[in-house]
């Protein structure tokens, strides 16, 4: 939300509109379903697996999930928002605002994915390991 605040904010304060088209709003509805199914995905397979979808306790984890989703990507969830992120620039119409998504990229990877996947990598040990090797963490 903070990251679509702010292409907003771009969006109000510089005006640079190039990614303005006749189907926008197509685009834009496809990019918003798609990384839904990618957020919904991924939190299914984890219901599945009755491990926590909490970020904030990765150490709740039970469970090493490697189906479903998880075998196109290791963070589909963070994914979805990211393809969500997209789709907010596509609507604001500004490219300016593609600058945005690269930030959050690099947020979630530093504050968030790298801290989850050091207690993953205490947790599941070479199991994690191999599966780091087999799947990107993005796409």
């Amino acid at each position: 939300m903070i990251c679509i605040g702010l292409m907003w904010t771009i969006q109000e304060f510089i005006q640079i509109e190039i990614l303005l088209f006749d189907s926008e709003r197509y685009i834009v509805r496809g990019l918003l379903v798609l990384g839904v199914i990618f957020g919904v995905l991924g939190v299914t397979e984890f219901s599945r697996r009755s491990t926590t979808i909490n970020p904030h306790k990765p150490d709740k984890t039970t469970a090493l999930v490697r189906s479903g989703i998880y075998r196109l990507t290791r963070n589909p969830m963070y994914l979805g928002m990211a393809i969500i992120l997209l789709a907010a620039m596509v609507k604001f119409g500004n490219g300016i605002n593609i600058l945005v998504i690269p930030v959050y990229i690099w947020v979630m990877n530093t504050s968030q994915i790298q801290p989850e996947e050091e207690v993953l990598e205490q947790k599941f040990g070479q199991k994690y390991l191999d599966y780091k090797k087999e799947v990107r963490r993005w796409l």
